[in-house]
């Protein structure tokens, strides 16, 4: 049993009071209408198949009518995708209809999402309808997709603007007509929990029908409150929220998936609900979506961001090396995240320190501790962090020798416009001491750098991941780059500071390959050992 397996077992101990809340992603539909995520549909198959792999239950991959490209997108993501519910998104317009259900008619679940607003700001200067025509429209549509679907959501847009009568008419008419599940959105983050919980609630106890249909949350994040909002939907009676990953969309966003998924998670038995998702896929999906749709994460964005489960304060490093749970309430080895939880500043302990340096490979004692501790804090004071390759020089001074095989000693770049760019490399081999130049090229002069490096090391490397932050907003603003690499089967960070952005780059990459050499030269050192042994 994996550890996801109990973690669902303990959240569905007791099955009578949990109830499951189904995760509606929209992130392909809604998340793309942010501005500058839009996909083609290669890019649309490839998130939609690890939405798939993550669990969730409902994937609404686009708006069939808007274009043909998308019209296909949705039409083969339903064909291949057959685990998983399929949504087809609709204004409540004839053909929209038709074009969402022909785009899923071979999915072997799938439901329609009509969409009509309710809100007189939207009715007086965007419809420009009456009440009564609305009321009249909807039911139309409803009845006329009713025909060919079973299963239809249908959402009142701007909902938690629209007054409460006419909300009720309004879904009262299409529970009429046959929709099955009553979304209530708040469409522009506008409502606070309390008052968008007790509008579930007063829909389910007004409208006639109501406690007929299933409800879903669809909440946007322009006051920050889109997950506080879909908790207390859930608290209401709500079995479906609508998520996006990264809480991509229009605006400030979507509820984030990860964010919803890891509330639910942590407070489940005071909740009593649970979810189908597979924790370890979370920061996978995460990563992707971010990259495909190039939009960077925010360096605190909760449950995946970069300093969600880092720590430089040196009481915090002190109490996470004793007991994880000192000052973390979730396990990010758990979300698929890798622990790197000890970031190196000014305000480091010399147990943070210590502990860094083992896993760089170098086991300090005590005197040689205070030594490297004396060193690391002359250079913390003066910049923000301080990097593996500057620790570990500071640690190969302090016991005299280098601890780093590998060492760039000059490279060049040569670029132009539309064409290949061309690097010289020149790495020295601190154990041998011998010194060669390789020469690569590479589509941009990073990757020329590193297919250089490549060729100097002794194992094969997969560069997997690049994140570059400014440090400063002036010319002489520094570059921070970290750098994760695949050796075999396990992955290595590292990290680089410089004004020139590519030699921060460079840094990073052999301060991560150098830590996958020691680990192939120690783990080769074990294998003598043992045979000499036996």
């Amino acid at each position: 049993m994996n550890t996801n397996d109990k973690v669902q077992d303990s959240m569905f101990a007791n099955p009578v009071s949990t109830r499951k809340i189904h995760i509606f992603d929209t992130t392909l539909r809604d998340g793309e209408q942010a501005p500058g995520a839009s996909l083609n549909p290669e890019e649309k198959i490839i998130i939609a198949r690890q939405l798939a792999k993550l669990g969730v239950d409902t994937i609404e991959p686009g708006f069939p009518i808007s274009s043909p490209g998308e019209f296909t997108a949705v039409q083969t993501i339903s064909r291949e995708l057959q685990n998983v519910e399929i949504c087809g998104f609709a204004r409540a317009v004839k053909q929209d209809i038709d074009s969402a259900l022909k785009a899923t008619e071979d999915a072997s679940r799938r439901r329609l999402h009509m969409f009509l607003s309710s809100s007189d700001i939207h009715l007086d200067f965007q419809l420009r309808k009456s009440r009564q025509q609305v009321v009249q429209l909807a039911r139309e549509m409803i009845a006329y997709a009713k025909q060919f679907i079973e299963r239809i959501e249908f959402s009142p847009m701007d909902a938690t603007r629209t007054g409460m009568e006419f909300l009720y008419e309004v879904v009262e008419a299409v529970i009429e007509e046959g929709a099955t599940i009553i979304n209530i959105p708040d469409t522009v983050g506008y409502a606070l929990p309390e008052e968008y919980g007790q509008l579930f609630r007063n829909v389910q106890q007004h409208v006639r029908g109501g406690k007929s249909v299933e409800y879903s949350a669809h909440c946007h994040n322009d006051l920050g409150l889109a997950v506080a909002n879909s908790l207390a939907a859930v608290q209401a009676g709500a079995t479906h929220v609508e998520v996006s990953v990264n809480g991509i969309g229009e605006r400030a966003g979507n509820t984030s998936l990860e964010e919803l998924v890891m509330a639910i998670e942590t407070k489940g038995p005071a909740l009593n609900v649970g979810t189908n998702i597979q924790l370890e896929q979370l920061y996978a999906t995460s990563q992707l979506v971010s990259h495909i749709m190039h939009i960077p994460l925010a360096v605190n964005k909760p449950v995946v961001g970069r300093n969600a489960f880092q720590h430089e304060a040196g009481i915090h490093q002190d109490g996470l090396l004793k007991n994880r749970s000192t000052y973390e309430i979730m396990d990010p080895e758990q979300l698929g995240i890798p622990r790197h939880m000890i970031v190196l500043g000014k305000h480091s302990g010399r147990h943070a320190i210590k502990h860094r340096a083992m896993e760089l490979g170098v086991a300090l004692t005590e005197d040689q501790l205070e030594d490297v501790y004396t060193k690391f804090k002359q250079k913390a004071d003066g910049q923000k962090t301080v990097t593996d390759a500057e620790l570990i020089e500071m640690v190969g001074k302090t016991v005299d020798r280098a601890i780093d095989r590998y060492e760039i000693t000059d490279f060049q770049v040569i670029t132009g416009f539309k064409r290949s760019r061309v690097a010289s490399v020149t790495v020295a081999d601190r154990h041998s001491g011998t010194e060669r130049t390789y020469s690569a090229i590479g589509e941009g002069p990073v990757e020329a750098v590193i297919n250089g490096i490549k060729q100097a090391m002794p194992v094969e490397i997969k560069f997997e991941n690049l994140e570059l932050h400014s440090m400063g907003n002036e010319e002489k603003a520094f570059g921070e780059a970290t750098v994760t690499i695949a050796a075999g089967a396990s992955r290595y960070r590292g990290t680089g500071i410089n004004q020139d952005v590519i030699q921060a780059v460079v840094e990073a990459f052999m301060a991560a390959a150098n830590q996958a050499v020691r680990m192939l030269e120690k783990a080769q050192a074990d294998k003598q050992k043992q045979h000499h042994a036996g």
